[in-house]
This record gives structure tokens, sequence and C-alpha cells, in this order.
């Protein structure tokens, strides 16, 4: 549980990291806009509070229901999360390309005008975007598995900030360590595959809830690599890998990757038209 943990505050860090970069080298780089550097740390702050506010909130909101209905809603949390990590995915995969683009064409007419409140609300939305995310996914890993210590998740967390502030700073020294293609390629599988495992889970959980069958297990890897070792647990956790699945779970496995692959083709159809059309033009 903790290595998903980590993993997830490292990805999601990256992502807001990468908008502020972007946003913090313009305004350093043109001297006309450094009164928004103030507004750009503001909408920082602002996201941050927004994201623990969440938090509170979700924390307080499930408190509130009884033992039956908290486990209701840590299910359809686990469902979110998963949700939430597919579309974060094909998201970047559609705006990845442009996002910086249209990042400094947005300061320019804060620039412009002068207004910069424009900054503000770019950075907040960033940071609240992408810290209420991680919400929803740590609540909804610990409702999936709680881990035994607090403390394991927070220096989980902590760990993942940490290593997303070195990545961060080893991509902006260019392609000669680590490439931005190269990392998002990788880092989406790492997420797919997560999503994977959480959606895995769920079911799971709608299997011990009553709500889906228990069927035996359509075969054994147990001999190989069991998911209840050390490293079975580990892989188990970040994939969705059982040693011993039954129908339902391998059920779970088509339809989420059927899913994705469906979801890659839609998301890939703008990409191969405007490839089409460049080849064309020249």
């Amino acid at each position: 549980m903790t290595m998903q943990v980590f993993f997830i505050v490292w990805r999601e860090s990256i992502e807001a990291l990468l908008v502020i970069g972007i946003l913090n080298v313009w305004i350093t780089h043109n001297a006309v806009a450094s009164p928004g550097r103030y507004y750009l740390w503001g909408g920082v702050l602002a996201g941050l509070a927004a994201a623990v506010l969440l938090a509170v909130a979700l924390v307080g909101f499930a408190e509130s229901f009884t033992d039956d209905a908290q486990e209701l809603l840590q299910t359809a949390l686990v469902f979110v999360a998963t949700a939430l990590i597919v579309q974060m995915v094909f998201w970047m995969r559609l705006k990845g390309r442009n996002l910086k683009r249209q990042l400094e064409q947005g300061l320019e007419k804060s620039a412009e005008s002068g207004q910069w409140w424009g900054v503000f609300v770019l950075a907040l939305i960033a940071v609240a975007r992408e810290g209420s995310e991680t919400v929803v996914f740590l609540y909804g890993m610990l409702a999936a598995g709680p881990i035994a210590d607090k403390y394991q998740l927070v220096m989980a967390a902590g760990a993942g900030l940490t290593l997303a502030l070195l990545t961060y700073k080893l991509l902006q020294l260019g392609g000669k360590f680590l490439s931005w293609s190269l990392f998002f390629r990788l880092s989406e599988s790492l997420l797919l595959l997560l999503a994977c495992a959480l959606f895995v889970t769920g079911v799971g959980q709608l299997v011990s809830l009553g709500f889906m069958p228990y069927g035996d297990p359509l075969w054994d890897l147990g001999w190989l690599l069991n998911d209840t070792g050390r490293l079975g647990g580990i892989i188990a956790s970040l994939t969705g890998y059982r040693a011993a699945p039954d129908l339902v779970t391998v059920a779970s496995w088509i339809v989420f990757w059927g899913g994705v692959f469906l979801l890659g083709q839609q998301v890939g159809k703008p990409h191969r038209r405007i490839a089409v059309t460049e080849r064309k033009q020249v």
C-alpha cells in the first residue's frame, strides 16, 4: 500500500510542478510580468488549502455514515479513484502536447491587460486539481486496504513529494538524462497498472459485500509467485495480479483493459487525423 501512495503522490506532484514551472519560467523571463509572481504563488497556496479542505470534508462526511454505508462509500471511492487515474492518463495524452503553448498564451493576455488574476486561477486550478485527485486516490487506497501505520502513509507521501521535486529538476535539464515524452510514457503505463489494481480491489469488495458472486479459482500460480508474499504482494498492489483468480477477477481484467483499449483508440483519432493532414500539406 505504501508503494501505491508513494507513486501517486510522486506522479500527481510532477503534474502540478509542470504547470507551476511553465508559469514561473515565463514570468521570470519577462520583466513586465514580475507582478504576476505574487499571484502565481498565491494561487499555489490557495490550491493547497482547497485540497486540505477537501480531505477534511471527505473524512468528516465518511465518519457521519453507518458502518455499512461507510463500506459502500469506500468501495465507490475505489472506483472513483480508478476512473480519475485513467482520466488523468488520457487527459495528459490529449493536452500535454499543447499545454505549454496554451499556458503561455494565457500569460501573454494577462501581461497585456495588466490583470494577473488569470495567473492566480491557473495556479489554483493546477494545484487544487492534482491535490484533490491525490486526496481521492489516497482515500480510495486506504479504503482498499488500510496500511498498518499512519506514520508509513506520511513517510510514503513525503518520499513521493521529494522524488517529484528531484524528478522535475532532472527533467528540466532536458533530454540529456530523461525526456518529458519518455517520462510520461513510462509513468502512464505504471498508472494504468495501478488503476487496474484498484479496479480489481473494488470488484473484490463488491464480491465481499455480496453484490457479485464468488467462484472457485480458475488456476493457481501461487507456486510461481504468491500474491500474499512480499514480492508478490507488491506486484499485486501495483498491477492487480492475483495468483489464483476466479471468473469475476478475470472478467474484471478483461473489462478494465478492454475499456482502456477503446479509450486509447478514441483519444488517438485526433492525433492520427492531424498527422494525416500534416503529411498531405507536405
